[in-house]
């Protein structure tokens, strides 16, 4: 097996500088001081040179670059504390990206203070949300957390590696994927149906999701399912719902990134995806590395819509279901009882479903390019065939 390459390269499961921790004194912090996809933040060590194992990595690239070192004196701030990285408000990013290096708590040779963190958006400044909060207290509770919004002198900064986050690394580390699950919400018991289905339809339509999603839950509830909307209720409430239920199935996003953190080889995991997007084969893979079962992925959209005039982005879109084939698909795989026959919506249907989204008001939703492109060369294949 090659052996694994430094931080200046992509961090890897299988082990090198994602599994490493430095222990810097007199680091100085540098956060962002714009908005961006790729921002110059990150450390410098007490000679004012860059550490590249701060950087946070996303696939091949690292999202936070070299920093120009502070123009003034920076602030300094007391005693010993793990570096965090960069703080995410958006849910399934922090889930992902802002845990990645919690890994360490477990291999510390003197403890630490506190967890330190720098915003991602220079504009939230040094504010923490309660679900952050939450999820940091599940994992190591009663240590404290901290953002630095202005470059900060850190008496000793314990560096860990990027032991988890998107790409390859979404595999996580060993060392990452033993600490989550021997810490990770230990004292949340199991509580909640055996059968769950997580719900994105209450999320609203700015959160994009799925045409004839509210059709679904009816169709699963027949079944024996509970729905489920996650972002209704505290961390602590989640993870016993998921840990809780035998079978889940739910609509691809976040939401199954916190289940992965807390699923087990004895639960059954189906999802339905939203969307054409690489994003869904790294939480497939999430899910199957930390929870020891193969997700079935359920593709089962009649089409998709995307607003007008966003290019090729899907992230917001909204996927049309084919019921039908969902009905297929999750009885083969043991979720439903077979034989179940499950229509797909009909026009009227349909038109409430465009309603409830609000994508019937002023044309601001069309059909993806791409599907239509999909079911016109399905056609000509039909016609040259017949």
């Amino acid at each position: 097996m090659a052996t694994p390459l430094g931080p200046d390269t992509q961090p890897l499961p299988n082990g090198g500088w994602s599994e490493e921790i430095r222990v810097l004194p007199e680091a100085i912090v540098v956060p962002p001081v714009a908005g961006g996809f790729i921002q110059p933040a990150g450390i410098l060590d007490e000679a004012g040179r860059y550490r590249p194992e701060g950087a946070l990595w996303r696939k091949y690239r690292a999202l936070t670059t070299e920093p120009d070192p502070p123009a003034a004196p920076p602030e300094r701030l007391v005693g010993r504390w793990l570096w965090g990285g960069v703080l995410w408000a958006h849910f399934g990013h922090f889930l992902v990206e802002s845990s990645a290096r919690l890994w360490a708590l477990d291999h510390l040779d003197t403890p630490v203070d506190g967890i330190l963190f720098m915003p991602k958006r220079p504009r939230v400044g040094t504010a923490i949300r309660g679900f952050q909060r939450d999820f940091i207290g599940l994992m190591a509770p009663g240590l404290p957390i901290r953002v630095v919004a202005t470059p900060t002198r850190i008496e000793t900064l314990v560096v860990p590696g990027q032991g988890f986050g998107l790409g390859l690394i979404t595999a996580g580390t060993e060392k990452f994927r033993t600490a989550i699950h021997d810490n990770f919400a230990r004292g949340v018991a199991a509580d909640g149906s055996e059968k769950l289905y997580i719900s994105r339809s209450a999320l609203g339509a700015s959160k994009g999701g799925l045409l004839g999603e509210e059709k679904l839950e009816e169709l699963l509830t027949a079944e024996g399912y509970t729905v489920f909307h996650p972002e209704k209720h505290d961390i602590a409430t989640q993870v016993a719902r998921y840990k809780a239920a035998r079978r889940v199935v739910a609509a691809d996003g976040s939401a199954l990134h916190l289940f992965a953190m807390v699923g087990r080889p004895h639960q059954s995991v189906a999802m339905i995806l939203r969307r054409r997007s690489s994003a869904n084969n790294l939480l497939a893979t999430h899910v199957a590395r930390f929870t020891g079962v193969e997700p079935l992925v359920i593709s089962a959209l009649r089409t998709e819509w995307v607003r007008k005039g966003s290019g090729k982005s899907n992230r917001l879109s909204f996927g049309e279901l084919d019921h039908a084939r969902i009905g297929v698909a999750l009885a083969d795989g043991g979720f439903v009882a077979r034989g179940a026959d499950w229509p797909v919506l009909s026009d009227a249907e349909r038109q409430v479903a465009f309603a409830q989204k609000k994508l019937d008001q002023r044309g601001n939703f069309i059909e993806s390019p791409t599907h239509v492109r999909r079911r016109l060369r399905a056609a000509r294949r039909a016609k040259r065939a017949g």
